[in-house]
């Protein structure tokens, strides 16, 4: 009999293993600011925004306090407001439509792909033509890159520009992915993402950046960030917030964007790994060809109806699940009043049904990642 089979549940994500690897480096990078005592705007903040520009290609980066901050300086930077309109897909996190209303203007909510789970460009067509309808001036689009799949930018970009809109990214779960051979943090207007905890690149807290190349954009970006302020921090010149990142979380953030190629590699391992033990019992992710996926989440497809009996079985094995998103945006209390393109959002809901994340993270070893193949083809009779 076999002395070392391991019982205790699998990780879904391994922060701890992380801390592990990189060790004293995050003590003493921390240190090093506890040392300067320069909590807010100091130096390693500057340093991490210039090792993101490098890792992503992006001209200028501004650091900020969260994914959600990132979202609405853009909106606030660009003066979307009353009146104004953005199209967002509705199967993502909140945040995506959150930040429009907050803005004062209106989410307009449009479908998504079937086999991408991102915004579908017919759908994104009529959403535009429903927001005209509605009498709303349609300022952006907001793709997100759904649990680290980059989305169809090409496409994108091509209806904004035939449009007059601008393209603000979601890649809050996408950043560090590949889509046609170069980083995202270089498509649209602008690009934004988050250091939440949990995300392929996270911080011990809070923590987000937006990427552009617009310089104009990136100097008014750097004035939302501190409450609107001009050349005197108390001539405040436009409407601000205080979205600056903390300096101990870019100090981590530092160390942490060294290895993160080598932890994206590794997600894509276990991604391979999974697809090849499960291909033929769920219905498992697609990365569009070409593209590289940072596996922000591994979600597959089951099912309606089996999900929550799904999730116990593989619960009773020690496999832990996550459901991302069991209700879209247009279906939640707070977003339900919001337009929606003609046509209806009939994949988002069927998605709503059907998706379950399995655990996905660098430090998932091969004898974790059979636990996982295994529970899941006994849970489906697979």
């Amino acid at each position: 009999m076999n002395q070392h089979i391991r019982t205790e549940p699998v990780a879904f994500i391994d922060i701890g293993a992380q801390r592990r690897r990189l060790g004293s480096l995050i003590d003493e990078a921390v240190g090093r600011v506890l040392t300067h005592c320069q909590f807010v705007n100091g130096p390693e903040v500057t340093q991490f925004e210039a090792d993101l520009a490098a890792f992503s290609g992006a001209k200028h980066v501004v650091a900020c306090a969260s994914g959600t901050d990132a979202l609405l300086m853009v909106l606030m930077a660009r003066n979307v407001g009353p009146g104004d309109a953005v199209l967002v897909p509705s199967f993502t996190f909140c945040a995506t439509g959150e930040v429009v209303a907050l803005a004062g203007a209106t989410p307009v909510f449009v479908d998504v792909d079937e086999k991408t789970f991102n915004m579908d460009i017919a759908s994104l067509k009529r959403g535009i033509a429903t927001a005209r309808k509605l009498g709303l001036n349609v300022k952006a689009v907001t793709p997100v890159d759904l649990f680290g799949q980059p989305a169809d930018h090409d496409a994108v970009a091509a209806v904004a520009k035939a449009e007059g809109i601008f393209v603000l990214d979601d890649a809050a779960q996408g950043f560090g992915a590949i889509y046609k051979g170069k980083r995202l943090g270089t498509f649209g207007l602008a690009t934004a993402t988050s250091f939440f905890p949990a995300k392929p690149l996270g911080c011990y807290g809070d923590g987000g950046a937006i990427f552009t190349d617009d310089a104009d954009l990136a100097e008014a970006l750097r004035s939302v960030r501190v409450h609107g302020a001009g050349k005197d921090r108390y001539d405040n010149v436009r409407l601000g917030l205080t979205g600056r990142l903390d300096t101990i979380q870019a100090a981590i953030l530092i160390e942490k964007l060294k290895i993160f190629q080598d932890e994206i590699d590794q997600r894509n391992a276990v991604a391979r790994r999974y697809a090849d033990g499960l291909k033929d019992a769920v219905a498992v992710p697609h990365v569009t060809e070409g593209n590289v996926s940072t596996w922000a989440q591994y979600t597959i497809r089951i099912k309606p109806g089996t999900r929550e009996a799904f999730a116990e079985a593989l619960k009773a094995k020690g496999v832990p699940t996550a459901i991302y998103y069991p209700k879209s945006m247009h279906q939640q209390t707070a977003y339900k009043n919001y337009p929606v393109a003609e046509g209806g959002l009939p994949v988002c809901e069927k998605l709503s049904e059907e998706c379950i994340s399995l655990p996905m993270h660098p430090y998932l070893d091969p004898e974790a990642q059979d636990r996982v193949i295994k529970a899941v083809r006994d849970a489906v009779g697979g």
